[in-house]
C-alpha cells in the first residue's frame, strides 16, 4: 500500500530562530532516528522500514500557483516509485505539508517534518522567502534538503541545503544580455517585496554597468497586491528604454495588466516567476510580447531533436499530463529535480545523512526538467546559464523568442 500523507499545518505566531532551539543541537535527533540504519556507522544495506520524504509547499496562499503542481508532481512521483518497489525494497512515504506561502509556516512545518515525522530528506519551500526560513533550521538538524526556490542566497555557503530552480543572477544575466545586444542603455524595475525581489536591483546594478546599462527606477509591489498605479507611474516617469517586472504569478500577471493599462510602451522582461499558462490569465492582452528567461519545458515542442532534455521533458509531460488533465508549469519541473536528484542520492547512500548530503552533491551530468545538473561542494544548484532559453508571450502560450 502507498503510503502518502497531505495536510494543512496551523501557522503560529513563532520566529524561525525560536524554531531552530526547538530543533535542538545536532542530526543525530533527526532523519529517522527510530530507523536502526540511520548511524553513520551503519551498513546501509541494514536499513529498514519506510523511508520519509518531507516536503514544505506554498500550497495555498500567494504562492499556490508555484506550490499545488509542486505538490501534484510530488503524489504522483512517489506513487510511481513505489508500485516499482520503492527504493531497495523499502517504501517511501511522502509527507507534504502546506507552509500557507509565509516564512512562519515553513520554519513550523520544517520542524515538524524533523521532530514528528523522522524526515530523511526535505524538499521545498516553493518560494524564496519561506526557503530561507527553513535555512537555519535543517543546517542546526544536518538533514538534505532540496530547495525549489530561486534566490542563489538559499544556498550560499550552505553544507545541507541544495535547489533545483535556475539562480536569480542567470535569469538577470540572460536579460541584460538581450538588452545589450538591442543596443538598451537604461532600464527600470518593478520587484517582488518578499525574498524573491531582494537582491535583484544590486545584482541588475552591478551587471549592467558591465553591459553599459544602468538602472534608473526601482519599485516594489506586494505579492497579494491589486493595484499597481502608483509603482508604474513612477516607472513611467523613469522613461527607461525597457523595463523589468520581477515577480511570480498572479501578482506578475496583475502587475503586466496595469502596466499595459498606464500607457507604457517600452518592452517588459519578466523573470522566470512566470513560467506558466496562469500567467496569461492574469496578463490577459497585455501579456503579448513579453519576454522571460525560463527552463525548456513550456516550449517543447519547439526544441530541435536532438536537444539533450527532450526525451525526459516529453515524458514527464505525459505523466503529468495524464495525470491532472492538464500539461506541468516549469514550477512542477523544479519539484520533479529535486525528487529525482533526492531519490538517485538515497538509493546510492541510503538514509545516512552525510553520505545522502554527499551523494546529492556528487549529482553529476543529471538531465532534468530545469536543465542539466552538476553539483560541487561549491555549488549547490548545479545548473549554467544554457539551462535557460527566452522566451516570447505570443498568443496566449510562451513560444521560443527570435534567434533562439
Amino acid at each position: 500500500m502507498i503510503r502518502r500523507r497531505s495536510r494543512l499545518l496551523t501557522i503560529t505566531a513563532l520566529s524561525a530562530g525560536a524554531l531552530v532551539a526547538l530543533t535542538g543541537c545536532g542530526g543525530s535527533n533527526f532523519g529517522g532516528g527510530a530507523d536502526p540504519g540511520a548511524s553513520g556507522d551503519a551498513d546501509p544495506g541494514a536499513e529498514q522500514g519506510p523511508i520519509v520524504i518531507g516536503a514544505v509547499l506554498d500550497i495555498t496562499g500567494v504562492g499556490a500557483n508555484l506550490g499545488v503542481p509542486e505538490q501534484n508532481t510530488l503524489n504522483m512521483l512517489a506513487d510511481q516509485l513505489n508500485e516499482d518497489g520503492g527504493i531497495d525494497g523499502r517504501e517511501v512515504e511522502l509527507i507534504v505539508l502546506d507552509n500557507q506561502s509565509t516564512e512562519d509556516g515553513a520554519a513550523r512545518a520544517t520542524t515538524e517534518l524533523l521532530e514528528n515525522e523522522g524526515a530523511h530528506l526535505i524538499i521545498g519551500a516553493s518560494r524564496t522567502g519561506p526557503s530561507l526560513a527553513m535555512r537555519p533550521i535543517v543546517e542546526q538538524a544536518q538533514i538534505p534538503t532540496i530547495s525549489i526556490a530561486a534566490n542563489a542566497a538559499i544556498v550560499e555557503g550552505s553544507e545541507w541545503i541544495f535547489k533545483t530552480a535556475q539562480n536569480d543572477v542567470v535569469v538577470i544575466e540572460n536579460i541584460l544580455d538581450d538588452m545589450e545586444s538591442k543596443g538598451y542603455e537604461t532600464v527600470a524595475l518593478a520587484r517582488d517585496a518578499t525574498g524573491f525581489g531582494e537582491g535583484i536591483a544590486e545584482m541588475l546594478t552591478e551587471l549592467g554597468a558591465e553591459r553599459g546599462i544602468e538602472l534608473v527606477a526601482t519599485e516594489a509591489f506586494e505579492p497579494s497586491a491589486t493595484d499597481y498605479t502608483a509603482q508604474f507611474t513612477n516607472i513611467r516617469n523613469a522613461e527607461a528604454d525597457a523595463n523589468i517586472i520581477w515577480g511570480i504569478t498572479p501578482s506578475a500577471g496583475l502587475a503586466q495588466a496595469a502596466y499595459r493599462q498606464l500607457g507604457i510602451e517600452a518592452p517588459v522582461y519578466q523573470s522566470h516567476g512566470v513560467a506558466n499558462s496562469a500567467f496569461f490569465e492574469a496578463a490577459g492582452d497585455s501579456a503579448e510580447g513579453v519576454l522571460a528567461p525560463m527552463g525548456r519545458l513550456l516550449v517543447s515542442d519547439q526544441l530541435p531533436s536532438d536537444d539533450p532534455q527532450l526525451e525526459v521533458i516529453n515524458a514527464f509531460i505525459e505523466d503529468y499530463t495524464e495525470a491532472y488533465g492538464t500539461p506541468p508549469s516549469s514550477f512542477a519541473g523544479h519539484a520533479y529535480d529535486a525528487w529525482m536528484i533526492g531519490v538517485a542520492a538515497l538509493e546510492e547512500a541510503g538514509t545516512d545523512p552525510a553520505a545522502l548530503r554527499d551523494a546529492i552533491e556528487s549529482t553529476s551530468d543529471f538531465v532534468g526538467i530545469s536543465g542539466i545538473f552538476t553539483m560541487t561542494p561549491e555549488n549547490h544548484s548545479g545548473l549554467t546559464a544554457d539551462a535557460l532559453i527566452l522566451a516570447e508571450a505570443r498568443d496566449g502560450r510562451w513560444n521560443l523568442a527570435d534567434g533562439q
